[in-house]
């Protein structure tokens, strides 16, 4: 009996079939009768249910994006009106003589450097709390423009500069400058203000087997998309001076640069090629000098973050657009009439100046001397020819009490004795420009 009872196992009850066929019908019922989008409680929340029982999820909060600086106009609350404000009226901005220690405010056009190629970054923020953008004339600012008044009628080989100065000395204030006065000067100016972007891995590139280098196809389309628009007068007026192939795309001869740009516009897996067409039909010009502004300038030569597919990191010179820039900037390639400019940034501690450049500018080394330090051959043939353009570490009392009035006038400054105030920061800022607004000035703000 055991072993019978073991075999057959424990007898249930069997149900009625009728009870197994009804289950099914009353659960498929009691959710037909739940209406589409009624929220049906679990547990101690409350969720939403689809018309098959799933849950809804619910969506997320979009990102609230960049700040902005709210207009003027819709400060309507009596707090924010003063009759004893007092108006920003600067000059505009001249690389002259006559305005050497005076703040200037920037013109921009529709068509401007600034709003088309961008800012670096602690430059936007200033801009954004300022109501014009504006800068100090400095005696650097003057020296720097005479110096691109002789590169006008020479080739770009015998004007290739580096701006070298301490963190927060100005140098991406001078670029802009320089910048700014060239294209008023009726330069055709390409101005690259982070190029780090570039050796980030932050755009798409893609590798070709015709040039064997990295193509940045992104950012080739966002550059020509931006130098036509700041430059299109001059692009307007100049054609090309040989029949170009494109894969399965033809620009004949005498086309116009604009039309050209415009081509990959059209078409942009064309850009990369496009542009580097581009560059090579402005370096043969005589019509307009061509200025290349490049900031963060030493990111350059540095080691990239891209890989390749056996994850091996990518040499810069590998990539296209980098090894482009490096090219005009050690005078492999050149503009017949031209200028090459670019920045270094110290603040950046995962792009450093490498010992390759530092050589090739007379720069110091951070660290002790030492023959185990290495050096790329590769690297170093793209530095020959550079040159330093050193920037004043310190601002002159006349230069920063500019600065210091600008900010003033803005509403930026609240105390009661302005003087104490001005040589107080002065003093801790020991005339940095950098640290004089943004660890002087602006941190009266903070409670």
């Amino acid at each position: 009996m055991l072993a019978g009872v073991s075999r057959a196992g424990p007898s249930y009850p069997l149900l009625p079939q009728n009870v197994l066929r009804a289950s099914p019908r009353r659960h498929m019922a009691k959710a037909a009768a739940r209406p589409e989008g009624k929220l049906r409680k679990s547990g101690f929340r409350a969720v939403e249910r689809d018309e098959r029982g799933a849950i809804i999820p619910k969506k997320k909060e979009q990102s609230l994006g960049a700040f902005r600086a709210l207009p003027p106009a819709n400060l309507t609350h009596p707090a924010f009106k003063s009759n004893d404000r007092a108006v920003l009226n600067l000059p505009v901005f001249t690389p002259s003589r006559h305005l050497l220690g005076q703040a200037a405010e920037f013109n921009l056009t529709d068509n401007d450097p600034v709003r088309m190629f961008g800012l670096p970054k602690k430059m936007l923020l200033e801009f954004r709390l300022l109501s014009k953008p504006c800068s100090v004339v400095r005696d650097i600012t003057v020296h720097t423009a005479e110096l691109l008044g002789k590169a006008g009628d020479k080739s770009s080989l015998e004007t290739r500069l580096v701006l070298n100065g301490q963190q927060g000395c100005g140098k991406s204030y001078l670029m802009l400058q320089t910048v700014e006065h060239c294209v008023s000067s009726g330069w055709i100016v390409i101005y690259i203000p982070r190029a780090v972007k570039l050796v980030n891995s932050t755009t798409s590139y893609e590798y070709d087997l015709r040039t064997r280098t990295y193509l940045q196809p992104k950012f080739a389309f966002q550059t020509l998309q931006r130098l036509q628009t700041v430059n299109k007068y001059a692009l307007s007026g100049l054609t090309t001076s040989k029949k170009l192939v494109f894969e399965k795309r033809e620009i004949p001869l005498g086309t116009n640069l604009a039309d050209l740009v415009g081509a990959a516009l059209k078409d942009p897996p064309l850009a990369p090629l496009i542009l580097d067409a581009l560059m090579t039909e402005l370096s043969i010009q005589t019509k307009h000098p061509v200025l290349l502004a490049v900031d963060d300038f030493q990111a350059l030569y540095c080691r990239t973050a891209y890989r390749d597919p056996h994850f091996i990191p990518i040499r810069s010179y590998h990539l296209a657009i980098p090894r482009m820039i490096m090219e005009f900037a050690s005078g492999k390639r050149s503009f017949a009439k031209g200028a090459f400019l670019g920045a270094l940034t110290t603040s950046d501690t995962n792009y450093k100046t490498p010992l390759e450049l530092r050589d090739a500018l007379g720069l110091p080394e951070e660290h002790a001397a030492s023959p185990y330090h290495k050096r790329s051959q590769a690297l170093a043939e793209y530095t020959h020819g550079l040159q330093a353009l050193n920037v004043p570490d310190q601002m002159s009392v006349a230069e920063a009490a500019s600065l210091f009035e600008v900010w003033m006038k803005d509403r930026a400054l609240v105390p009661s004795s302005y003087d104490e105030l001005f040589l107080s920061k002065y003093t801790e800022s020991s005339g940095n420009p950098r640290d004089f607004v943004w660890k002087g000035l602006l941190a009266t703000l903070e409670p």
